[in-house]
């Protein structure tokens, strides 16, 4: 893919996106959803088909491969993830910590066993009605684990176009970064399960160790990435400076949270998310000048997140909709997943004392799910086990599809949800508002 054509595209990409918010407005649907619009509409299988003088103005499998863009949406969720850092500030952690802590604990393991519950009963119904294993037991699994992860980019999103503020929004932001944490200690657990049932070997390293090797290791670096920046933070004092000084190491945090050393059968790897979230955490909680540093990074970031939720759009994968049996399967992977995030969050805030608004609208605003989900669909396609099996091509088309359906309608509940809450109050906006209140 040449330069120019990856210029267009990510040209295009913005324009498609910001128009789409004005094509969107009367219908008052939050920004990320019209950005996610906007992909798909460039995307292969709409304006991306077509090719002129070998350019394509949109995403094309031959020209302009939506994979081609993939260090971009890195870097977006490393800005997200590190700009979720920013709401375990020690302060706050004393009034919502530990309700946090139960309720992402709680509501993701809820989702995972009504999923494993639901798909394991539609199992052998399809097997009865149809006499084929389409929903083998080791993808029901996998899916009920791959149930338990929030999407922490179309949630930061909503909350930052609306201005969102109050106690929902303050316990809903630490639940969407903890959701990480959680959901890769039960996706490696069931993982390993899956894998034993299906014949593979699968031992306690497997299982228990490399997942929380990665979680501590995680932490780690992100930790240190956190002390450092604070300390070298205090050579520069302008702003400008600063601001470039935060990009530099989400960059580097970025890319070797990527890396992976095995040491035999042990594996030493990282997740992003959660080491550009410990980043984001001890920066903010250590450099006296974070709360400014964070508010110039919302600013710079915003064309990039634009660019993110454009390309998520546009990879979404509308073939889902070819299989029916599977499109029905999906339907009750969306339900059930649904179903066991509301129950968990409005049972464990009710039994951690929230309020009734947090109690009624938390579950709702945990819906959205993406990144971390495919991440671990990538899992499941590149494992010596499940790699170009029925399982692995099974669990991938029914998350694609939930993907594409919660990443629509997602954005649009939650902030449906903060508005009933009370944390989304109704205000003019920007330039458009000045404009009218002058006129």
């Amino acid at each position: 893919m040449s330069i120019e054509q990856i210029l267009l595209s990510s040209a295009v990409s913005l324009f498609f996106g910001l128009m789409m918010t004005r094509v969107l407005k009367p219908f008052k649907l939050p920004d990320v959803t019209a950005y996610l619009i906007a992909g798909v509409l460039i995307g292969t299988f709409c304006l991306g088909r077509f090719v002129l003088v070998g350019y394509s103005v949109g995403f094309n499998d031959r020209v302009a491969p939506v994979e081609g863009f993939n260090i971009i949406s890195d870097v977006a969720l490393g800005f997200i993830a590190f700009d979720i850092g920013n709401e375990f500030r020690v302060t706050e952690l004393k009034k919502t910590g530990k309700q946090a802590a139960v309720i992402g604990v709680v509501q993701g393991v809820t989702a995972t066993a009504l999923v494993d519950v639901a798909l394991i009963i539609t199992h052998a119904i399809v097997l009865s009605t149809t006499g084929q294993d389409l929903l083998p037991i080791p993808a029901c699994i996998i899916l009920g684990a791959i149930a338990t992860a929030t999407a922490p980019a179309a949630t930061l999103m909503v909350v930052r176009q609306y201005k969102a503020k109050g106690p929902l929004t303050d316990l809903l932001l630490p639940i969407v970064a903890l959701d990480d944490a959680v959901g890769l200690v039960v996706f490696a657990v069931s993982f390993g399960i899956a894998n034993a049932l299906y014949g593979g070997n699968t031992d306690v390293i497997s299982i228990v160790v490399n997942p929380l090797l990665e979680i501590v290791c995680s932490l780690i670096m992100g930790a240190a990435a956190g002390f450092v920046i604070s300390q070298v933070e205090k050579l520069f004092h302008s702003r400008s400076n600063r601001l470039t000084l935060i990009i530099t190491f989400v960059f580097l945090t970025v890319v070797v949270a990527k890396l992976s050393f095995p040491i035999g059968r042990i594996k030493i790897g990282f997740s992003p998310l959660l080491t550009c979230m410990m980043f984001g955490t001890i920066f903010c909680n250590v450099c006296k000048t974070s709360e400014e540093m964070m508010e110039r990074t919302e600013r710079w970031t915003k064309p990039l997140y634009t660019l993110f939720f454009v390309i998520s759009g546009a990879s979404l994968d509308l073939s889902v909709f070819k299989q029916p049996v599977f499109i029905l399967i999906g339907l009750v992977y969306i339900l059930f997943r649904s179903i066991g995030k509301y129950l968990g969050a409005m049972g464990s805030a009710k039994a951690v004392g929230c309020d009734n608004n947090i109690v009624k609208y938390l579950g709702i605003t945990l819906l959205p799910q993406a990144g971390v989900a495919l991440g671990m669909v990538s899992t499941v396609a590149n494992d010596e086990v499940f790699a170009g099996t029925h399982i692995g091509d099974t669990v991938r088309f029914i998350v694609l599809f939930a993907v594409l359906v919660y990443e629509v309608i997602g954005p649009v509940l939650t902030k449906n949800a903060l508005t009933r809450a009370g944390d989304i109050s109704a205000k003019p906006e920007g330039i458009t508002a000045r404009r009218e209140n002058k006129a």
